[in-house]
């Protein structure tokens, strides 16, 4: 159990100090990513950046993920094939779900990142964090878009995960940290004491403490 997603940012911390001197960048999925990730951060002297990823669900069960995209210098679209022909849902359905949340996206990003500069993670260390994983399939698609901006190494740490989960994105990425693989995951928040819904104010808040914000040269408040 974890007090809350800063406590658990916290144990994770204690088990990536050894890539402090690897010039790591934390990249946290919003919302509930930010606080595990601002914790892995404060630790490591680490700068903190967001993947702006979303899931698409199934109809009626949008808790189901049938594929997730994630924003990026190309849009990344992972499918989840064996549900989609399940469920045999089109491509149609899809398409539509995908510019729905890729407005979703649009519109964080101008909440969260407006005027600042993406993170360059080329050659660095790429520690790409959330609050917990359930099956697996948002994560893959942010992982693989972390992939194509070339880290040196591509690390996911993430507090709680099914084995299944893990076994999946060990062949994304060069190594997986997590601190519980329970066989019987059920929720996330059951993991947690405090598992509240993190807020749009809480996630700039971190983002502002975690480091000065870099401008755009063309921002409306730049020098």
């Amino acid at each position: 159990m974890f007090d809350d997603r800063r406590d658990a940012g916290r144990q994770l911390a204690s088990d990536l100090l050894r890539f402090k001197g690897q010039d790591p960048v934390v990249l946290a999925l919003p919302r509930g990513g930010v606080p595990v990730g601002f914790e892995i951060a404060q630790a490591l002297g680490a700068p903190l950046d967001l993947i702006l990823v979303r899931k698409i669900g199934a109809p009626f069960q949008p808790e189901l993920a049938i594929a997730a995209v994630v924003d990026g210098e190309k849009m990344e679209l992972v499918l989840n094939e064996d549900l989609l022909r399940a469920l045999s849902l089109s491509e149609d359905y899809v398409r539509e779900q995908s510019v729905r949340q890729l407005e979703e996206i649009e519109r964080r990003r101008r909440l969260y990142l407006e005027g600042r500069e993406r993170v360059a993670i080329e050659g660095k260390t790429a520690l790409v964090v959330d609050d917990g994983i359930a099956t697996g399939a948002t994560m893959r698609a942010a992982l693989r878009a972390v992939r194509r901006r070339k880290p040196r190494r591509l690390v996911l740490a993430v507090p709680v995960a099914p084995p299944e989960a893990v076994g999946l994105l060990q062949a994304e990425v060069d190594e997986v940290v997590c601190l519980a693989t329970p066989d019987d995951l059920g929720a996330i928040g059951s993991f947690y004491f405090d598992f509240h819904q993190v807020g749009d104010e809480e996630v700039r808040e971190l983002l502002e403490r975690a480091a000065p914000v870099q401008k755009h040269p063309n921002a409306p408040d730049a020098a």
